[in-house]
């Protein structure tokens, strides 16, 4: 299996993998954070086989983290809308891996690369996967938010959401 072919099948288990994820989560903001995911990984998988293909290929800019953000802000109550279950928790800390795990993966690809477009397209995977890690580091500061949460003046002002 070529680099190019690793890193192809990497994004289309990433894709598997925040599918199964929103399904599983239907029912609380997560879904909605897992099809943004889903479609990320979709779109590298895409450009990744164009590139190996010789095919042309583009690099899109996505907001995924800003949306993330917004699915979050957007919440209202944290602590009785975002309480953490163990899924949840499992999910983030799987997920954080893998995305570090691409992160590393497009780094040695990076400097292997030869070519600019070549280093172009790994900048922008590197880049696409820093924000991934970003929005799952937002979530689990929402998971421990609800956790921590103690709804009594006496204990102190906490940080602002």
């Amino acid at each position: 299996m070529t680099d190019l072919e690793f890193a192809i099948k990497m994004e289309q288990d990433g894709e598997k993998y925040y599918t199964e994820q929103a399904e599983i989560n239907k029912d609380n903001a997560l879904h909605s954070v897992c099809l943004m995911l889903a479609e990320d990984e979709k779109n590298h998988a895409r450009i990744l086989i164009d590139m190996m293909n010789k095919m042309p290929w583009q690099l899109t800019q996505t907001d995924t983290l800003s949306k993330a953000q917004n699915v979050f802000q957007g919440m209202g109550d944290i602590k009785t809308q975002f309480k953490a279950t163990a899924k949840q928790t499992d999910f983030y800390a799987f997920a954080a891996k893998r995305e570090q795990e691409s992160i590393d993966l497009y780094t040695k690809y990076l400097a292997k690369a030869q070519g600019t477009e070549e280093k172009e397209l790994f900048e922008y995977l590197i880049e696409q996967e820093k924000q991934h890690f970003a929005v799952l580091d937002e979530l689990a500061q929402w998971l421990r938010r609800a956790d921590e949460w103690i709804e009594d003046a006496r204990f102190g002002i906490r940080e602002e959401y």
